[in-house]
């Protein structure tokens, strides 16, 4: 997400509305809007692989996997606010509205010079308000490094370099190779 909103508030109605036509994504953040920057091939290569790498597990539980164009609608300190993640696994059947979810089981975000900032203070505390998640992933594009936040372990980090992460919400785990194999330039 760049760090410069444009310059007037906007309504929840008419963010929806202006995404459906516009050419640049916009995130949604208490009324404002922030244009998102575009991303380098190994980002896209690292979201694709471990989309791919997920959706068979996502598919046995029935569960949904999403990537970038799919907005993560949020309500923090009575805020209304639309992120849109890398990608999110979501599983709750009733949870079907056509342009967001709002009860994700895990959300990653592959990290940028232009988000990671954002990624790993204001997205964590705004994801960890979500009573569904299980899990948040930080996700490095420039070396072999995968920053997990659980629920379960109390939202305390865990720094991955090597082995597997875990993905609790579909029972499984996703090895580390798994998502860099498209990226085989990158070292721990």
């Amino acid at each position: 997400m760049s760090s410069v909103p444009l310059p007037h508030r906007v309504s929840v109605d008419e963010y929806l509305a202006r995404e459906l036509t516009s050419e640049i994504r916009h995130e949604y953040v208490a009324g404002r809007l922030y244009a998102m920057v575009g991303v380098r091939d190994r980002h896209n290569l690292i979201a694709v692989a471990l989309a791919s790498t997920l959706r068979a597990h996502a598919r046995d539980r029935g569960c949904q996997t999403f990537l970038s164009d799919v907005k993560l609608r949020l309500r923090v300190a009575g805020e209304d606010i639309f992120y849109y993640p890398d990608l999110m696994v979501c599983c709750d059947p009733e949870d079907r509205a056509p342009y967001w979810r709002s009860r994700p089981c895990l959300v990653v975000e592959v990290l940028s010079e232009a988000s990671e900032r954002i990624d790993r203070r204001e997205k964590l505390l705004a994801y960890m308000t979500l009573e569904t998640l299980e899990a948040y992933l930080l996700v490095s594009q420039d070396r072999i490094e995968v920053t997990l936040y659980q629920r379960a372990n109390a939202w305390r980090v865990e720094i991955l370099t090597e082995g597997e992460v875990p993905i609790p919400c579909l029972g499984a785990s996703v090895p580390l190779s798994a998502i860099y194999e498209d990226v085989p330039e990158l070292t721990r």
